[in-house]
């Protein structure tokens, strides 16, 4: 077997995307030239670093429980992937297999207990001395609660993993952007006679006076107020504003690499967009020309969100959060706090209180009032990727419920928090794997998060308490809900997008 630096390289920056770390794949990829090698991306199927270790792991187990006579024991405890890479613990463990092995063949050894069907009995593994199961934890799903095949669409088109997904306001147009470089919508108007119709939005550049895919990944995507237009971000380093018949209306070039956020204003006027460049733009949609760019954060910048038509907010890698507003040389507003990367911020319904996340671990509030934060949320065991509002409280169309936030983590839990008190009244422990998505139904009453264990999980906001589960075939980026609470999209890492349809369930 022999394998160059270039597969290698390749194989890491593929696993750094998936596993959603998208500016240090980035960082990466530049340092280590990967647009520079001849490997086509798309025949490289999800998780294929993951799959070569995995098979690293279970050819040096063999080794250890192969006998000299061809014959095999089971392993009573696998092994880690750092065990398996030093040699004094893989070869004190196969010292240790074969004596038990020939302690059992030896002559009034009790062998190893059995069960009743004659299959091995082995205990529970424990980690800090609780029992761990050996089901996952989403095993334990009541039946009456998994979301059946009937009530799913699953869309193939894509050819890589799929980053984003988004439901068009005012129809069920699903839009869906992936690695594969382009974005596509999905048409899951009810017609049970047909299948659902896709446009391919294909993300080109120009390359010797010719047209041609930028082999970039969409990254982000966004509908305008209307839903008669939707932007996309991409790797390429440029957005561009599409109509839904698949039309490129205009191609918006300024930011110098990546584009991770992207998002319209209210009035739809305006676009907002952060760049890896270090700087947010606003755009003038109907010219696609930039109208002001911002140089405010001294390192990429991950994520913007907008407080009012003409001014927004800003997080960075830097731990840094400005707020910005137009025509203005300078933030009206920067807050810090955070000690780590600033992953996601989001204004509340009202545009008064700011929330992020970070990878320090903490969720932190924010108010145009105060320097410091209103409340620093800690409960959270890993990074933390994703926040959302609920669309309830003073301001909203549902002003009688009360007001909370979402925090979604690599420690595989969500957490929902009242604001106002600064207290945490559900954590949600169904997924085994980190959570990259959350999103609220649009009466609030219902939560879906997304997990890269596969499963989609809707929880009643009120109980805290699991509602509806389905498990697909990829992990999950990104879960959304269409504008009438009737279903929910969601994308992942094999290249599928699908839609649960959640009516008479």
């Amino acid at each position: 077997m022999s394998f160059s630096i270039d597969e290698v390289n390749f194989l890491v920056y593929r696993y750094l995307q998936e596993s959603g770390f998208h500016h240090s794949a980035y960082t990466f990829g530049i340092e280590s030239h990967i647009s520079q090698s001849n490997i086509n991306g798309a025949l490289v199927p999800p998780a294929a670093l993951l799959n070569i270790l995995q098979k690293g792991l279970q050819y040096t187990e063999a080794e250890i429980t192969i006998g000299e006579d061809g014959t095999e024991t089971r392993l009573t405890e696998s092994l880690s992937l750092i065990d398996a890479v030093t040699p004094d613990i893989v070869a004190a463990r196969q010292n240790a297999h074969n004596a038990q092995k020939q302690a059992k063949t030896e002559p009034g050894s009790g062998g190893e207990q059995n069960g009743v069907d004659g299959t091995p009995c082995t205990a529970p593994t424990t980690t800090g001395g609780a029992a761990t199961p050996s089901a996952p934890e989403n095993m334990d799903v009541d039946q009456s609660i998994e979301i059946p095949a009937s009530k799913a669409t699953v869309l193939r088109g894509h050819e890589s993993e799929v980053f984003i997904c988004a439901w068009n306001p005012s129809t069920d147009l699903l839009a869906s952007g992936s690695g594969d470089s382009t974005a596509r919508i999905w048409d899951m108007s009810d017609n049970p006679a047909t299948t659902p119709n896709q446009l391919v939005l294909r993300h080109c550049i120009q390359k010797g006076g010719a047209e041609v895919p930028s082999n970039k990944d969409v990254t982000s995507l966004d509908w305008n107020c209307d839903g008669n237009l939707l932007a996309t971000g991409s790797y390429d380093g440029y957005a561009r504003i599409w109509t839904t018949d698949g039309t490129l209306a205009s191609t918006l070039g300024q930011h110098k690499g990546p584009i991770f956020a992207l998002k319209w204003n209210k009035r739809g006027n305006y676009i907002l967009s952060a760049g890896v460049d270090k700087t947010t733009i606003i755009w003038d949609a109907a010219s696609g020309q930039c109208t002001q760019q911002f140089s405010f954060h001294a390192a990429p910048a991950l994520d913007v969100d907008w407080q009012t038509n003409t001014a927004f907010a800003s997080c960075s890698t830097d731990q840094c959060i400005h707020v910005c507003r137009l025509h203005v040389d300078k933030p009206i507003k920067s807050f810090q706090g955070h000690t780590n990367e600033v992953n996601a911020i989001k204004w509340d319904p009202q545009g008064q209180l700011l929330a992020s996340c970070s990878d320090d671990m903490t969720l932190k509030i924010w108010s145009m009032k105060q320097d410091t934060c209103v409340h620093d949320l800690k409960a959270h065991s890993k990074e933390i990727y994703t926040i959302k509002w609920s669309p309830t409280g003073p301001g909203t169309q549902n002003p009688n419920m009360n007001l909370i936030l979402a925090s979604a983590s690599f420690d595989s839990t969500v957490r929902l928090w009242d604001v106002e008190r600064g207290v945490c009244i559900h954590t949600l422990t169904k997924h085994t794997e980190p959570v990259y998505s959350v999103a609220f139904s649009p009466d609030g009453k219902f939560l879906a998060s997304g997990s890269f264990d596969k499963c989609v999980h809707i929880w009643s906001t009120q109980t805290g308490g699991l509602v509806h589960s389905y498990k697909g075939t990829g992990g999950i980026f990104e879960v959304c809900w269409n504008s009438r609470g009737t279903k929910v999209g969601a994308s992942a890492s094999d290249g599928s997008v699908f839609v649960l349809d959640l009516r008479k369930l």
